[in-house]
C-alpha cells in the first residue's frame, strides 16, 4: 500500500465560531494542527504519499501543510469547489490514489490505533476499523460477525472513520456528491467488507467541547 487519503473538506459547523475563519483541520491540539496527527500516524506506519481533499478554506490548509516536505512525506491535494461528501470526495481522488488499495482516515480523528496493521490488502473490497459506541452515537453503525461487517449483527459498533478500500469498491460510481455508505452498504450486504473492533484510544473531535477535552488530555503528555 503506497498511498493514503486524509479527509479534510468538511465545514466543521459543529465547531461554531472556531471554524468561521479557520478550517477545522487547522484547529490546534497541544501545539499541532489537528490534521497533523493523522499525518504523523501515517508516517509512522510507513506511508509517505498522502492525498488530502480540501474544500472549505482549502487554501489555508494547502499553505499550512505545503507539499509535505516538512513532515517527510509527499502531499497531493484533491480540490473540491463544492464539497462532495466522503464517497464523492474519495471517488474524485481516485486518480491520485492509484490502482492499489489505499487507507483513508478523517482529519478530525485522534487515535493510537497502529495504522501499520492496515498495510495489507483487505480480503474483500474494504476493511473498517470499529470502536465502542461513544456517548453521542449510542446506536452505532454496524455489527461484526467474525471478521465481517454485518448490518444485522449485534451489538452494533461505531465506524472509526479509519478504513482501507480497493478502487473497485467505486467501480459503478459517477462523479458528484454522495455518501460513502452508498457504496459500502451494498458491499457489506454482499459479505465483501471485513472489520475489526479497536478498544484503544480514539477521539472524534467534532465539537468545541471535544477540542477542549483533547487539549486537556494531550497537554498532560
Amino acid at each position: 500500500m503506497k498511498r493514503a487519503m486524509i479527509l479534510a473538506a468538511g465545514r466543521g459547523e459543529r465547531m461554531g465560531d472556531l471554524t468561521a475563519r479557520v478550517p477545522k483541520p487547522l484547529l490546534r491540539v497541544a501545539g499541532h494542527y489537528l490534521i497533523e496527527y493523522a499525518i504523523f500516524s501515517l508516517k509512522r506506519a510507513g506511508i509517505d504519499e498522502i492525498v488530502i481533499n480540501v474544500s472549505y478554506l482549502g487554501e489555508q490548509i494547502k499553505n499550512a501543510l505545503g507539499d509535505g516536505a516538512q513532515y517527510g512525506v509527499k502531499i497531493f491535494y484533491s480540490e473540491e469547489p463544492k464539497r462532495l461528501e466522503t464517497g464523492g470526495g474519495i471517488f474524485q481522488a481516485l486518480p491520485l490514489l492509484g490502482k492499489e488499495p489505499f487507507l483513508v482516515i478523517s482529519s478530525d480523528v485522534m487515535t493510537d490505533y497502529p495504522l501499520e496493521r492496515l498495510l495489507q490488502a483487505p480480503d474483500g473490497v474494504a476493511h473498517l476499523v470499529m470502536v465502542p459506541n461513544p456517548i453521542y452515537h449510542p446506536k452505532g453503525d454496524y455489527g461484526l460477525r467474525g471478521d465481517r461487517i454485518d448490518i444485522n449483527a449485534g451489538p452494533t459498533r461505531t465506524f472509526a472513520n479509519i478504513g482501507v478500500y480497493k478502487p473497485e469498491l467505486f467501480a459503478d460510481c459517477k462523479a458528484g456528491h454522495f455518501r460513502l455508505t452508498n457504496v459500502l452498504n451494498p458491499a457489506i450486504v454482499a459479505g465483501r467488507v471485513t472489520g475489526e473492533l479497536y478498544q484503544g484510544q480514539w477521539y472524534n473531535v467534532g465539537t468545541s467541547n471535544d477540542l477542549a477535552e483533547v487539549n486537556r488530555l494531550f497537554a498532560r503528555r
